[in-house]
């Protein structure tokens, strides 16, 4: 695998090609993905992906199914972003 480098991390592989924006992008989603969250059963941050959607603890071997990228929910409801909206007028 190409080695990435600090500012373009694992993106760096794609080189000049797609664009920065997309580049970005896909770091920040491969940094979210890789790193270790809470365990909602044992609250250690000993969870890892081991498919799209399977989440493994590897303290207390809980597997459960969330989002592709990342166990935390991060969809805002319409209520929530009406209420962000009034906040920022």
């Amino acid at each position: 695998m190409a080695k990435g480098t600090v500012k373009a991390g694992t993106a760096g592989r794609y080189g000049a090609r797609y664009g920065v924006v997309v580049r970005k992008l896909t770091r920040d989603i491969e940094k979210t993905e890789r790193a270790r969250h809470e365990c909602p059963t044992c609250h250690h941050m000993s969870v890892k992906r081991t498919a799209s959607g399977i989440w493994e603890c590897g303290r207390c071997d809980t597997k459960f199914a969330a989002a592709s990228y990342s166990p935390v929910k991060k969809n805002i409801t319409a209520e929530e972003a009406a209420e962000k909206k009034e906040e920022s007028k």
